[in-house]
């Protein structure tokens, strides 16, 4: 059974995921570091990854649809992915990320 989970990604944009924050600077913060490592800040982009949920967290992730192929997207969508919180879902969840260009 697949589940789908929305999780909006960007550089300017506040997150609430399951109530959960990240002592180390938040889920902006983190977003923010994983595209100025893999991409462009200036562009945007969506990726859907497919990954397996368990034990909270999400592992085993793989790209399956990417609007901008080659430009890091789909590396910075894999980075976001190590730090979201999952909760008690469990099995294989579908997890599209968008990423907003930075103002």
């Amino acid at each position: 059974m697949k589940n789908s989970i929305a999780i909006a990604g960007g550089i300017i944009g506040s997150f609430l995921i399951a109530g959960t924050s990240l002592a180390d600077g938040g889920f902006s913060a983190h977003v923010s570091q994983c595209v100025e490592k893999f991409a462009n800040p200036a562009m945007g982009a969506s990726v859907m990854l497919e990954c397996t949920a368990a034990e909270g967290k999400l592992a085993d992730c793989k790209v399956v649809e990417n609007s901008v192929p080659g430009k890091g997207f789909d590396k910075a969508a894999m980075c976001v992915a190590t730090f979201l919180p999952m909760g008690s879902k469990t099995g294989t969840v579908r997890v599209p990320v968008k990423f907003q260009p930075a103002a």
